[in-house]
């Protein structure tokens, strides 16, 4: 068991602040999220990450707005499905369309908020939480497997890795996140112009409100857009020359 003294050391561990990263790794990470993003093999591996977060807004919205979840699908091919049950019109329903599209964008923002606080252990051990909370309404073996192995990445580099390094896969995650929140909002509207996203989030979104689809694919786009400025001026600040703001 741990001694008091042990929690203590486990919670400032968590809580408290990590020296500031080397600005190169900053902007060397940058670049390897946007590459993950735009080389089409790796997306085609890494969307998983995305995949995850985008049920993940559908299901905590949903629980957000009184909805029921009924359980989360991950498939081989990065789809996804969230189930919920409850009223299928209304702000809640609204609400749960439109988390999927803005959580992996609004979670890189919050991942980028703590590394501007320098929070990086406690940024890797919430992504784990966050994991294990979501893997008990997960509904097939796949979904499974990719959370376990996600989350047991995210562990281990938390747990065993230096600090430098544990840095580097922070700041990698949360740039591939705020890019590669982006990416799909396009994916989604090439798919809509040949026809085969019919009953896409937009395409929902449309159907409950009467607006338009394409209006929310250019909310998610606005939002995601936005998120990703954001999150760029709160890293920024880690790698710009001392006695320099934005």
């Amino acid at each position: 068991m741990l001694s008091i003294d042990g929690v203590s050391d486990l919670w400032d561990q968590l809580l408290g602040a990590q020296p500031d990263p080397p600005g190169l790794l900053v902007l060397l990470t940058a670049v390897a999220g946007f590459l993950a993003v735009a080389f089409r093999p790796v997306w085609r591996v890494a969307r998983n990450a995305v995949t995850i977060a985008h049920e993940g807004g559908h299901a905590l919205f949903a629980l957000l707005t009184g909805r029921k979840l009924r359980g989360i699908r991950l498939e081989f091919d990065t789809s996804g499905l969230t189930l919920s049950a409850g009223r299928p019109t209304g702000f809640g329903m609204i609400l749960t369309l439109l988390g999927g599209y803005l959580a992996p964008s609004l979670v890189g923002l919050l991942g980028a908020w703590l590394l501007g606080g320098n929070r990086i252990t406690l940024l890797l051990w919430l992504a784990v939480v966050l994991l294990l909370l979501m893997l008990i309404n997960i509904r097939n073996a796949f979904g499974v497997i990719s959370l376990l192995v996600t989350g047991a990445i995210v562990f281990a580099v938390s747990w065993y890795a230096s600090p430098e390094v544990q840095s580097a896969f922070a700041y990698t995650g949360v740039w591939f996140l705020l890019f590669g929140g982006v990416r799909p909002v396009f994916e989604l509207q090439t798919l809509r112009n040949r026809g085969r996203m019919r009953d896409s989030d937009a395409d929902q979104l449309a159907r409950i409100t009467h607006v338009p689809a394409l209006f929310w694919v250019g909310v998610f786009l606005i939002v995601d857009l936005a998120a990703l400025v954001a999150g760029a001026f709160l890293l920024a600040g880690q790698w710009l020359p001392a006695g320099v703001s934005l």
